[in-house]
């Protein structure tokens, strides 16, 4: 069966004039670009996206889809057990075996934590279930986006050698707050491909850092923030033949939808009421609504399923679309970012922006924002019932408490955090929290060493003092 995708401008499969969505209308797109080209945005300069024939795919049940998937989720093989190159038709349908770069991504724990659910107010039947993307191999979401980059440059530079270099690629480059640089780095060193990432000096976590260096990426870091770093390499690939990796290429889209078919999957293909992701480029809030919205489409989600509603969580220092959510989407404007320790999603002009927005509404979305000393007491509960949170959850975790407290999210109500990376990351964060040095931060859950002689009675004063009784 012929399943195919294309590149379709963003404006002409999702605005406000289009009859369906994703070409679900049956028309024909007014331009669209083949997936083998190099093309970031339309000549106006809008977004792409990448649009799937969806009547080819609806020739395919949805409960065969469900059966299909969850056998994949099961395989000893590859591509299958990947989670998202087992859901390939989906995703790159045209990509040759040969061509596909994985190491292993997707298929990550949903989480059930009632303990911390009950600490939220969530103490009804419907709980609380944290999504581990940081479960991957280089400890983010982003492996998931970025196993689709890079299989599609693998098979472009195939079909550039082909052709005596028509399509030549040099090099894959990104700009990056940490998390993009590692995943890219990763998989282009698997595939062979040369990378390149730019990275704001003294901004990101050494853990962050060394992930690219070690892969053996050229790794270039810059005296600016990361829209400074995005602003420079979008100049650079005008020039150089590198190949754009950053989120405003929609390939990552693809992969990354396909948390939100995991989520489902491990639901027992229902839906919760709420899903929970932070924000910084916005990318994934797009793409989570894009994997639930074809879910919906394809009959994979039982007929009358509502789609989650999203929450968008940002942290306060860097919060262009909470402000534009509470003043009104048409009064977006970017801000200024400033330093968070949430420094992922420390980004003040969102790529994704347009996207993001069109997701809210279509599924009457929320965005909350938190402070640096909410956003790192989130992260102390959660570590306090075993998770092991990054900064950024730590946002997520403390809107969904802003939000049942408001009452906006009813303590019966099922919701899913993503949690988008792995803790182990940003130990440095932690450590300080948990040793008070963390400026404008009081850190009420610290849980600091306690230093002690090394006698018998100082610590069975200490042991009696401390446990509970």
């Amino acid at each position: 069966m012929g399943f195919s995708a294309r590149y379709q401008s963003f404006d002409e499969a999702f605005g406000p004039h289009t009859a369906g969505q994703d070409g679900t209308d049956g028309t024909a797109p007014t331009r669209a670009w083949s997936l083998d080209e190099i093309v970031y945005r339309t000549p106006e300069g809008g977004l792409l996206d990448v649009v799937h024939d969806r009547q080819a795919l609806r020739e395919v049940s949805g409960a065969t889809w469900r059966e299909r998937f969850d056998a994949r989720a099961g395989a000893r093989g590859w591509p299958d057990r990947s989670g998202v190159w087992g859901k390939r038709e989906w995703v790159l349908p045209e990509l040759a075996p040969e061509h596909i770069v994985t190491l292993g991504e997707g298929n990550t724990q949903l989480l059930p934590v009632p303990r911390l659910a009950a600490d939220l107010g969530l103490s009804g039947t419907g709980g609380l279930w944290i999504k581990q993307c940081g479960h991957t191999h280089t400890g983010s979401f982003k492996d998931w986006g970025m196993t689709v980059l890079v299989s599609q440059v693998q098979r472009m530079r195939a079909l550039g050698a082909a052709q005596g270099g028509a399509k030549r690629i040099a090099a894959v480059g990104c700009a990056s707050t940490g998390d993009t640089s590692a995943a890219l780095a990763a998989y282009c060193a698997v595939a062979g491909i040369p990378s390149v990432v730019f990275l704001p000096a003294d901004k990101i976590s050494l853990a962050q850092l060394v992930q690219p260096i070690a892969n053996g990426a050229i790794v270039l870091s810059l005296d600016t923030d990361f829209d400074g770093c995005m602003k420079l390499i979008r100049d650079v690939v005008e020039v150089l033949p590198i190949y754009l990796a950053n989120s405003m290429n929609s390939l990552r889209i693809e992969g990354q939808k396909t948390v939100a078919i995991e989520i489902a999957q491990q639901l027992g293909w229902e839906v919760p009421e709420w899903v929970v992701v932070p924000g910084g480029n916005l990318g994934n809030v797009w793409a989570l609504y894009k994997g639930f919205e074809m879910m919906r489409d394809l009959g994979v989600l039982r007929e009358g399923t509502r789609l989650p509603r999203l929450v968008v969580a940002q942290a306060e220092q860097a919060n262009p679309l909470y402000r534009a959510y509470k003043a009104g989407y048409d009064h977006y404007a970017p801000v200024a970012a400033k330093t968070t320790l949430a420094s992922a999603i420390q980004i003040g002009d969102p790529v994704s922006i347009r996207r993001a927005i069109v997701a809210l509404k279509a599924t009457d979305g929320v965005v909350e924002h938190a402070s640096e000393g909410e956003l790192m007491d989130a992260c102390a509960r959660g570590d306090r019932v075993g998770l092991f949170t990054c900064p950024h959850t730590g946002v997520a975790l403390a809107a969904v408490d802003k939000l049942v407290s408001a009452g906006t999210i009813g303590k019966d109500d099922r919701v899913v955090v993503v949690s988008t990376a792995h803790g182990l990351k940003f130990t440095d964060s932690k450590v300080a929290y948990h040793e008070g040095r963390l400026a404008y931060v009081v850190s009420r859950y610290a849980n600091a060493p306690v230093a002690l002689p090394a006698t018998l009675g100082a610590v069975m004063d200490t042991l009696r003092s401390r446990l509970p009784t």
